[in-house]
């Protein structure tokens, strides 16, 4: 660490969050961000490259997850490390592992707050060192498996222009967690700032963008029909053609959505 700043680099997934989180961070004059990562692969990459003091990192991501990414540090310089994801059930599993800090998204400004002063007085203290490698002994014990696994992800050169979308959503609901599959997921459709995920006969409100939600959904499955909705392709049961260009949509359940013109060559997915 140099004598005023703190190095920092973030590895999300989620184009939103990682800005959301650069953002706050940049209100912060002691801290200087040295790389943004959108996967666990770059992220291995761009660690043993920077040398961060501190990395911000995404539990859940597609491929090689945020504790593969530490695992896959053994032997190199550990950074202190801060576990950001939106799933509570991962909370024991980061303090097992002794990690400096745990936070749920989405991430509130005091304990952002305390994060970065935690960091601080561990750097200062010189504590950084002991405390991460009890961290990379504590992650060491995988499989062979997992440890090939791991291993085929860093050493596969095309794999950040591989597309990896999730298999499921996970979000806050008062004060509960709600676990989507994307096998469940019938439609989502926009409500301003909002998205309404209908799934099981349910509507959860999460906030993000479509723009967002469309990249984290595999196209083979989730097709944009209408600037405010997606619809699971595998829901879809009757298309009904309409004088002026548009369709519409019965889905299983009986509900009808409108397919506009603008997205006319969707309907090719359904034939």
């Amino acid at each position: 660490m140099s004598e005023d700043k703190i190095r920092v680099m973030l590895v999300d997934d989620e184009p939103l969050a990682l800005r959301g989180l650069k953002l706050r961070l940049e209100a912060f004059p002691e801290i200087e961000i040295v790389a943004e990562c959108a996967n666990g692969r770059e992220a291995v990459k761009e660690i043993r490259a920077q040398e961060p003091d501190l990395v911000f990192l995404d539990i859940q991501m597609p491929g090689l997850d945020g504790f593969g990414v530490v695992r896959a540090l053994i032997g190199c310089p550990a950074p202190l490390i801060v576990f950001v994801t939106a799933y509570d059930k991962y909370a024991i599993d980061a303090f097992e592992a002794n990690a400096l800090d745990y936070i749920v998204k989405p991430v509130e400004e005091e304990r952002l707050k305390d994060a970065v002063h935690r960091a601080r007085e561990a750097l200062k203290s010189k504590a950084a060192a002991s405390r991460e490698s009890r961290l990379i002994e504590m992650l060491a014990s995988l499989s062979d498996d997992d440890r090939d696994r791991i291993k085929e992800l860093i050493n596969d050169g095309e794999w950040t222009e591989k597309q990896r979308y999730t298999e499921r959503l996970s979000f806050k609901d008062g004060s509960k967690v709600v676990v989507l599959t994307a096998d469940e997921i019938e439609w989502i459709d926009a409500a301003g700032d909002y998205m309404c995920i209908h799934a099981g006969g349910k509507t959860h409100i999460i906030r993000e963008t479509m723009k967002a939600l469309q990249q984290r959904l595999d196209p083979a499955r989730f097709q944009r029909v209408h600037r405010s909705a997606i619809v699971n392709v595998g829901k879809v049961r009757e298309l009904h053609p309409h004088a002026n260009g548009e369709y519409f949509l019965i889905l299983e359940g009986g509900q009808e959505l409108k397919l506009s013109r603008s997205y006319k060559e969707v309907v090719a997915r359904f034939l």
